[in-house]
């Protein structure tokens, strides 16, 4: 049997395990989920890696732009396709979501065969023109449903995926603080076009800002794309999937928390502007309202990547959905004015943002550099359900209870407290995972 130095250095250096190897022991897994200080140092940790930071910062920003500010376009279509129920218009943006997770393990075998470079230019070529051709669909819910949906979708999944599999790539020690940075484009990225977009909606109209948004996507990332560089050659016979992952208890824990949690995550961005005029709020206000949330997001992006390497990716995804599920169950509920509703979306922005950082380094940290990659796209196709029923189901009890219709946050409750409660039980999975790993909450995992 091979020694638990000689499989960690397979790990870390990406060779193929000899067969004596693929038996290690227990006590062999521990030593490569928590490598030696020393182990660690194969990893550039710096140098073009933040470039490649750099340039999935770009990529991420107009991923997050564009979900982050769904709300403020989903109000703008409603204007020019009166009979639609926001549930539908929800759904659109909830499909180009479910597809963004859902296309994954997909995108990952796509990289596999052609290299994340190729794979992040083929995304931003979807995207962008997916939104230019959105902006002649917009009386037309069929055409937005391919056209922004669909073409969201895929372009974002490569986007996406990339953006969350490169860093691991470059960084160990500061694994945390590399996905921070990545991830803050997609909070500064929803922050800025949450306003942009309702300042060009007023302008141009919604035909336009779909077209606009497209050709500034296009412009930026492709060049951004093009600075994309792995290290090492893709292996076109590495596996998408390995289910061997689920004998891992921790593994299974945070694949079902994020599986749940995502099913509230997407419920405040998409509903906000909508709450806010509501409860008597302009459209501009509701738009600001969405931009805090979203600036708030970005901070706890940055702030919980940092946070991650100096007190463990683990106790910060609890934290995180601790806070999410605190504002939603005991903030949102009663705020029918103003002052309540900016200090919901500063708390949940945080914690919102956090999670898109903890969890993904929780897991790349755990499963090691050799199965990282395969481990998170598994991770994050469990989100698919989440990221495509998670706002229609808040929308459909909306709907139900007429909240549309209404001057008041009364009836927006049940979807509310839906949300809340499944923040609530992602939370409880996390809090099983972190306490099996150890009991003492104040050790750094």
């Amino acid at each position: 049997m091979a020694s638990s130095l000689e499989i960690l250095e397979t790990r870390v250096t990406g060779n193929v395990l000899e067969p004596d190897a693929r038996n290690a022991t227990e006590e062999d897994i521990t030593v490569i989920t928590q490598p030696p200080e020393e182990a660690v140092e194969a990893f550039p940790e710096g140098g073009y890696g933040w470039t490649v930071i750099l340039a999935c910062f770009v990529e991420t920003f107009w991923v997050n732009g564009w979900s982050g500010a769904w709300g403020v376009l989903q109000m703008a279509l409603q204007d020019t396709l009166h009979q639609t129920p926001a549930s539908t218009l929800s759904f659109i943006g909830s499909l180009g979501l479910g597809l963004c997770v859902g296309l994954g393990l997909i995108c990952v075998r796509i990289s596999q065969r052609i290299g994340a470079r190729w794979s992040m230019l083929l995304g931003v070529l979807l995207f962008g023109i997916g939104n230019v051709l959105s902006g002649s669909t917009v009386d037309n819910v069929g055409g937005l449903f391919v056209a922004a949906g669909v073409s969201y979708g895929f372009g974002s999944s490569l986007m996406y995926t990339m953006s969350n599999n490169l860093p691991m790539q470059w960084f160990a020690r500061r694994l945390g603080t590399a996905n921070g940075i990545v991830k803050l484009g997609g909070g500064l990225g929803a922050t800025v076009m949450s306003v942009v977009l309702q300042l060009l909606v007023d302008k141009v109209g919604i035909a336009w800002t779909f077209r606009i948004m497209g050709g500034m996507s296009l412009v930026t990332g492709v060049p951004a794309a093009l600075l994309i560089k792995e290290r090492g050659i893709p292996s076109r016979n590495a596996p998408a999937m390995d289910f061997s992952l689920f004998r891992s208890m921790p593994f299974c824990l945070l694949f079902l928390a994020g599986a749940i949690g995502t099913f509230a995550l997407f419920v405040p961005p998409f509903f906000l502007p909508l709450l806010a005029n509501s409860i008597g709020l302009s459209a501009t206000t509701g738009a600001l309202i969405l931009a805090a949330f979203n600036s708030c997001a970005a901070i706890g992006r940055l702030g919980s990547g940092v946070a991650c390497d100096k007190l463990g990716p683990v106790n910060m995804l609890l934290l995180a959905m601790a806070l999410n599920t605190a504002s939603m169950l005991a903030i949102w509920p009663v705020s029918d004015t103003l002052a309540p509703l900016v200090v919901f979306s500063v708390v949940n922005g945080i914690s919102n943002g956090a999670f898109f950082v903890t969890l993904p380094t929780a897991i790349g940290k755990m499963l090691g550099p050799d199965q990282a990659a395969v481990g998170l796209g598994m991770a994050i196709t469990g989100w698919t359900g989440g990221y495509l029923m998670g706002s229609p189901i808040a929308g459909f009890l909306i709907a139900a209870t007429g909240a549309e219709d209404s001057r008041s946050i009364v009836p927006y409750r049940a979807a509310i407290f839906y949300s809340g409660g499944m923040a609530l039980a992602s939370m409880i999975f996390v809090m099983i995972a972190r306490l099996g790993m150890d009991a003492k909450l104040y050790k750094k995992l």
